[in-house]
C-alpha cells in the first residue's frame, strides 16, 4: 500500500511537470472538457434557476387557490376558443359562498370575486404611469393572496361593500409616483378618478419573469365598477380548505358552476377552473428541451475532448517511449507506467473542469448582476457532477494509451527513435 501511495504521487509529480512543460498543447487538450463542463453547470443552473423562479411565482398564486375563469390557462393565445362564452358575474362568489356554508363538508373555504384591467394609467401631480394592472375586489381578497404590506392596510368590508375611492398600490407604483417621499395617506388618480392610497405592498418580483405584482393597484370592487365599468374581464378566486385535494375542489367547484350557470347534464362547461397544474405542464417541456439541448452539448464537448486527450495521450507515450523502456529496465512495474499516464491524463481532465467550473461561476455572476430578475441559481451539487464528469472522461480517455504505454518491451524501448 505504501509502494503504490508513493508510486501515485510520483506520478502526480510527473504529470505537474508535464502540463508545466507544455501549458499550451494542456490547455487546448482540456478545452474540449471545459466547453463540457461549462455547458452541463450552465444547463443545471438554467433549470434550477427557473424551478426556483416558478415555485416563487406560484407562491403568488397561492398554492390552495383555484380560479374560474372565463379562458383556460392552459390555451393561453387561443381567446376565440372561449370569446361566445357568457361573462362570468362577480355576485357568483357571494352565492358560492352560501353554498359552502350550508355545505358542512365542503372543501372549499372562500370564495372572492376580482375584476381587472391589465391597461390603466395612474398619476399623481406631474407624474404618471402606463400600462398599470388594475384590480377591483372586496375585503376577502387577503385570505386568497399572498403579499404583505410594507404599510398601511387594506381596506375594510364597509369600504368594500360602499365601494369607497380607496386603494393599495404595489412598490413600483409606490416609488414611480413617490420617489422621495411616503406614498401612504397620498391621493393618485386612477383614469381620472382620485383615489387615497391606504396601503402599500412589500417589492414582490414579477410572475414568470413577465408580469410584475409590484405594478398593480387594488381598489374597491364598487369603486373599480365607477371607473372602468361592469364589463371587465371576471376571475373568482377559491380558496381550499387544508388538506384537501385539488382534484376534489375543482370536481367541486365544477358542480358549483354548473348549477349557478343552469347547464343541463351533458352540456359542456361554459367556464374555465385553473390552478398551477397548468403552468406546470406548459414548463415541463421548456426544461426538458434545455436538458436536452444541454446534454447533447455537453456529451459532444465531452466526447471530443476525450478523443484529443487520448490523442495526446498516445502522442506522449510516442515522445517518451525511451524513458519508458528506460524506467522499466530499472525495475518500473506495468502498473506504475499505467499509473503514470492514467494520472496524467486524469490531470488535464481535472484541470480543465475546474477551469469550467470557475468560468460558470463567472458567467453565473455576471448574469445575476447585469440581470437581477433572471431567474438564475448556482447548485453545488452540480459542482460535485462537473468534478465526477471531469475524472470519469479523464480516466475513459486515458486508459487506452496508459495500457499501450505499460505493455511495451523495455529493449525495443530503448532502441525506439
Amino acid at each position: 500500500m505504501r509502494r503504490f501511495r508513493n508510486e501515485t504521487y510520483e506520478s502526480l509529480l510527473m504529470a505537474v511537470a508535464q502540463i508545466k512543460g507544455n501549458k499550451t498543447r494542456s490547455f487546448l487538450t482540456a478545452l474540449g472538457v471545459i466547453i463540457g463542463i461549462v455547458s452541463i453547470t450552465m444547463m443545471g443552473t438554467a433549470i434550477n434557476g427557473i424551478d426556483a423562479g416558478f415555485e416563487k411565482s406560484l407562491s403568488m398564486l397561492g398554492y390552495d387557490v383555484i380560479y374560474v375563469q372565463k379562458s383556460s390557462w392552459s390555451s393561453m393565445g387561443q381567446w376565440w376558443r372561449y370569446k361566445n362564452r357568457p361573462d362570468l358575474k362577480t355576485e357568483y362568489a357571494a352565492q358560492i359562498n352560501r353554498i359552502i356554508a350550508d355545505n358542512p363538508d365542503s372543501g372549499l373555504e372562500i370564495a372572492v370575486p376580482q375584476m381587472s384591467s391589465y391597461s390603466a394609467s395612474v398619476s399623481h401631480e406631474d407624474k404618471n404611469l402606463q400600462q398599470v394592472f388594475a384590480l377591483g375586489t372586496n375585503a376577502d381578497y387577503l385570505r386568497t393572496a399572498s403579499g404583505d404590506l410594507s404599510e398601511g392596510r387594506f381596506f375594510l368590508p364597509h369600504e368594500s361593500d360602499g365601494g369607497s375611492m380607496v386603494c393599495l398600490i404595489g412598490d413600483d407604483i409606490a416609488t414611480g409616483l413617490f420617489p422621495n417621499e411616503p406614498a401612504l395617506g397620498k391621493k393618485l388618480k386612477l383614469k381620472n378618478r382620485t383615489f387615497r392610497i391606504i396601503g402599500v405592498f412589500r417589492k414582490q418580483g414579477k410572475f414568470l419573469g413577465l408580469f410584475s405584482f409590484d405594478n398593480q393597484v387594488i381598489t374597491p370592487l364598487n369603486a373599480f365598477k365607477k371607473v372602468f365599468g361592469n364589463r371587465r374581464y371576471v376571475t373568482l378566486r377559491i380558496k381550499t380548505k387544508e388538506k384537501v385535494k385539488v382534484a376534489d375542489a375543482r370536481e367541486e367547484i365544477r358542480g358549483i358552476m354548473r348549477r349557478l350557470r343552469r347547464l343541463p347534464p351533458g352540456k359542456t362547461d361554459d367556464f374555465s377552473i385553473n390552478e398551477q397544474q397548468a403552468f406546470k405542464s406548459q414548463l415541463d417541456p421548456i426544461k426538458n428541451g434545455i436538458a436536452i439541448a444541454g446534454i447533447f452539448i455537453t456529451g459532444m464537448s465531452l466526447f471530443v475532448g476525450a478523443i484529443g486527450i487520448m490523442n495526446i495521450t498516445f502522442v506522449s507515450v510516442k515522445e517518451r517511449t525511451q524513458e519508458i523502456g528506460l524506467r522499466k529496465a530499472l525495475g518500473a512495474r506495468r502498473r506504475t507506467i499505467l499509473l503514470q499516464f492514467l494520472i496524467e491524463s486524469l490531470s488535464i481532465c481535472l484541470l480543465g473542469g475546474l477551469i469550467g467550473l470557475a468560468t460558470a461561476v463567472a458567467i453565473t455572476t455576471a448574469i445575476d448582476k447585469l440581470l437581477p430578475d433572471f431567474p438564475i441559481q448556482f447548485s453545488f451539487q452540480l459542482t460535485a457532477i462537473s468534478l465526477v464528469v471531469s475524472v470519469l472522461t479523464g480516466i475513459i480517455s486515458g486508459l487506452a494509451p496508459a495500457i499501450s504505454a505499460s505493455r511495451l518491451d523495455p529493449a525495443d524501448s530503448l532502441r525506439y527513435e
